[in-house]
């Protein structure tokens, strides 16, 4: 027979799936190219990762660490505005994880994206999370705080009829 105490410690201990697979999110975060900011995002379907992704430029094309400078921060350019100008235009993690996904073969129709990054999501990405079927997200900023979206009904209405 076991310690009941150890084991009592050993599941307090354990992550839940969500935690688990947000601090996988989180790993991936590291691996980004952006000089600006750091995301990651996972897919996740049957409590297996499908896919990742983290932001950078397109395949093929230099990134922020390779030419040496970001080209938004050399340009003094807002946050959240003008996306087109940036190396890593169309390619933020939750874009690139469900490229890949795609690219793999692997479908994405009721999945869960976990995110870890930014204070939010781009218009653009939630857009192709829905587009892509994904049915859950949950995003931690990189302050660790942690929210859930059901997508068909938190994202029922687009941010410019707010």
């Amino acid at each position: 027979m076991g310690d009941t105490n150890t084991d009592e410690k050993t599941k307090a201990a354990r992550p839940t799936w969500d935690e688990y697979f947000i601090r996988m999110a989180e790993l991936a975060s590291t691996r980004s190219v952006c000089s600006r900011s750091k995301c990651g995002a996972v897919i996740v379907k049957d409590k297996n990762v499908i896919s990742t992704g983290y932001n950078g430029a397109p395949h093929g094309q230099p990134n922020c660490l390779e030419v040496g400078f970001c080209y938004r921060n050399k340009n003094a350019i807002k946050s959240g505005t003008s996306p087109e100008l940036c190396r890593a235009a169309g390619c933020h993690s939750e874009s690139n994880a469900i490229a890949l996904a795609a690219k793999h073969g692997n479908a994405t129709t009721g999945a869960t994206m976990y995110i870890y990054g930014n204070s939010d999501i781009c218009t653009q990405c939630r857009g192709m999370i829905a587009n892509c079927g994904i049915t859950r997200v949950v995003y931690m900023t990189k302050f660790q705080v942690m929210s859930e979206y059901k997508v068909p009904e938190d994202w029922s209405v687009h941010p410019v009829d707010r």
